[in-house]
């Protein structure tokens, strides 16, 4: 099996690290990933500037190349540049912290599983609640496991799938759910402050925390501390009202 490992982090964190030693174990790992970290930059792609990389070792192993651009950027140039033959299967992560709820659809962990699928490749997103002193080969491990059984299960090409390890998980049993990602409201609140020039700026604070529901889903079972599994799809049409906005004369001009 032919993989392209990336992230948003940057390709010198150790959740990109031990991800690349786990998923060995399946088959020959190309790691092309943003020289610098890139959190938050979701389907962000790079068109205006042209792209820069360069392969990075670590002595005499070779890392492999980092891009001076978005997790998508890294997707792109892997598939169509770096990697020897077309990948089978691209996972990005770990990420250090949750992607879970509305922040999937601000991740750029996320974001560069998305841009494996839209090459018709299966793709994965892995992320490891947030940690200063995180077990990334403890979650690495987790991790694999949910992707060898989710390969066991022959998905189709272009499966999209983003996987959350809760750091509970590490240390004891673990538990996997199939949920939907949450879309309740979050993460609205910021922190005003003044620089020393007396400039106001502003600093999220990520609260309110998502509100309680009798309904399960990434959020509530990772709260819960369980592994959580969600299968995405990019398709933002909202086919429901398709058929309402098509019916009747549309009168223009």
């Amino acid at each position: 099996m032919r993989i392209l490992l990336t992230n948003d982090d940057g390709i010198f964190a150790p959740g990109l690290a031990a991800l690349e030693r786990a998923l060995k174990s399946l088959g020959d790992v190309s790691v092309v990933a943003p020289s610098t970290e890139q959190s938050g930059v979701g389907h962000a792609i790079t068109f205006l500037t042209p792209l820069t990389a360069k392969e990075v070792f670590d002595g005499d192993r070779r890392r492999g190349w980092a891009v001076d651009g978005s997790p998508a950027d890294a997707v792109k140039l892997g598939i169509t540049e770096f990697c020897p033959t077309r990948p089978d299967l691209v996972v990005s992560g770990i990420n250090a912290g949750l992607n879970a709820g509305i922040n999937v659809l601000y991740s750029g962990t996320v974001a560069a599983a998305i841009e494996g699928a839209f090459f018709g490749i299966t793709s994965l997103a892995v992320s490891l609640e947030w940690d200063e002193h995180a077990n990334f080969d403890r979650a690495a491990e987790i991790g694999l496991d949910v992707i060898r059984g989710l390969l066991a299960r022959r998905p189709a090409a272009g499966s999209l799938f983003n996987i959350n390890i809760p750091t509970r998980s590490l240390t004891g049993p673990v538990d996997l759910r199939v949920v939907p990602m949450s879309v309740a409201r979050y993460g609205e609140a910021f922190e005003r402050r003044v620089d020393p020039r007396g400039r106001a700026y502003y600093w999220a604070t990520n609260e309110p925390p998502p509100p309680p529901s009798p309904h399960e889903s990434d959020v509530t079972a990772l709260a819960a501390g369980k592994v959580t599994l969600t299968p995405l799809d990019y398709d933002l049409t909202h086919r429901g009202g398709l058929d309402d906005l098509a019916a009747g004369p549309w009168k223009i001009g």
